[in-house]
């Protein structure tokens, strides 16, 4: 399945990094957004499957109201962050956090465990990936 994948990361060479993964996994990237505001604003021209966000954007430590904000828009999200401990459970569709510095076959299993949730695939979840729900 190819999925549209939004990158919020305000780190610009690790979200091209991911966004190139994506791409190389055969998805295409619906959008980068360094802040909440640019991540909501993709977000809301639809079409998204899955985002991978980042705690701390170039607004502050907005990510996890970022995704929560997303998942309730029915987007899946994982989380891609060095401060996992500032993330709490979220919605349903808020599926995990991976830790950076992640390797791309940490990332890419865990995008392959995102997408597979959304479609209702069972699939054992990661061990790199920390599930929240």
């Amino acid at each position: 399945m190819t999925a549209r994948i939004l990158i919020v990361e305000d780190e610009a060479l690790v979200a091209m990094e991911l966004g190139l993964l994506m791409e190389d996994m055969g998805h295409e990237v619906a959008g980068y957004a360094a802040d909440s505001f640019a991540a909501l604003s993709h977000a809301a021209l639809g079409g998204v499957d899955l985002a991978l966000i980042d705690m701390h954007l170039a607004d502050g430590p907005t990510g996890a109201e970022v995704g929560r904000r997303l998942a309730d828009q029915g987007v899946n999200v994982l989380y891609v962050t060095a401060n996992p401990t500032m993330i709490g459970r979220g919605p349903a569709r808020v599926i995990g956090v991976l830790c950076k510095p992640a390797d791309e076959a940490v990332i890419e299993n865990a995008v392959a465990y995102a997408l597979a949730c959304r479609e209702g695939r069972a699939m054992s979840p990661p061990v790199d990936l920390r599930l929240l729900n």
